[in-house]
């Protein structure tokens, strides 16, 4: 039976967070759980505002803003937006999945993956900054596909989240001073609206389902459990890390 949430040390009562990409997939269910354990979650999205609205209303968030994270100056203008508001968490889960084999990879879709999935991050979590309070947290949503290699023609994506991790790792640094956790959740294989269409191929679902030890893809609420996990006072004492969260399908 699934445990009751959220428990004592994981609730986020009081408390406000910003979930990027939070319109479907691994984002809403993150800005769910988060609002379940009582955090008021400012919805975030790129494009289809419908559905973050949608989001906003199924949670009861009061706030939806937009922007292309993979540009600087939208980022500034979200900064603006946001200039008032006092955040403790920050989901920095936005991001592209994109084909960049060698050879056949436009300046246009290699830009795109390092701009939205790296500099996007990097921008919109200086950006930011002033605003996260003493002992705020934040998450990365990286990969396992950062510590893994294929022949598939990832190799953008797969350095893109290998670059979150390290983010991590050196943001724990810099901001322990002001006692700011940070950490990243690494899925493996999801049903999501980014991977629909590789998924949509049954040979390749099932090679990957027989690849999983437990014999089944991940669903997005087991990522969203362990984001809330990271930014609950019952992580107080980690930083830093990249956690798996993949079934087994990377060890």
């Amino acid at each position: 039976m699934r445990p009751d949430y959220p428990s004592p040390t994981q609730s986020l009562n009081g408390q406000t967070a910003l979930v990027t990409g939070s319109s479907r997939g691994i984002g809403r269910a993150i800005a769910e759980r988060l609002a379940q354990a009582g955090a008021e979650v400012i919805i975030h999205y790129r494009e289809n505002r419908a559905a973050a609205e949608e989001v906003a209303s199924a949670i009861g968030a009061r706030r939806i803003v937009q922007a292309d994270l993979s540009s600087a100056h939208d980022i500034e203008r979200l900064g603006t937006q946001l200039q008032n508001t006092q955040l403790d968490l920050l989901i920095n889960n936005a991001g592209v999945w994109r084909l960049t084999p060698l050879g056949r990879t436009t300046a246009e879709v290699a830009e795109e993956v390092l701009r939205t999935n790296v500099l996007g991050m990097f921008w919109l979590t200086q950006t930011l900054l002033p605003l996260l309070q003493e002992g705020a947290r934040i998450v990365n949503l990286s990969s396992v596909a950062g510590r893994t290699a294929s022949a598939e023609g990832r190799s953008l994506y797969r350095a893109s989240k290998a670059a979150v991790d390290a983010l991590t790792r050196n943001w724990a640094l810099e901001l322990a001073p002001r006692k700011i956790r940070v950490n990243a959740v690494a899925p493996g294989m999801f049903e999501t609206g980014m991977t629909a269409e590789h998924l949509s191929d049954p040979e390749v679902r099932r090679r990957l389902e027989k690849r999983h030890p437990f014999g089944k893809l991940g669903e997005v609420e087991e990522v969203a459990d362990v984001a809330l996990f990271l930014c609950s006072e019952a992580s107080r004492f980690i930083t830093g890390q990249s956690i798996n969260v993949s079934g087994g399908f990377v060890i």
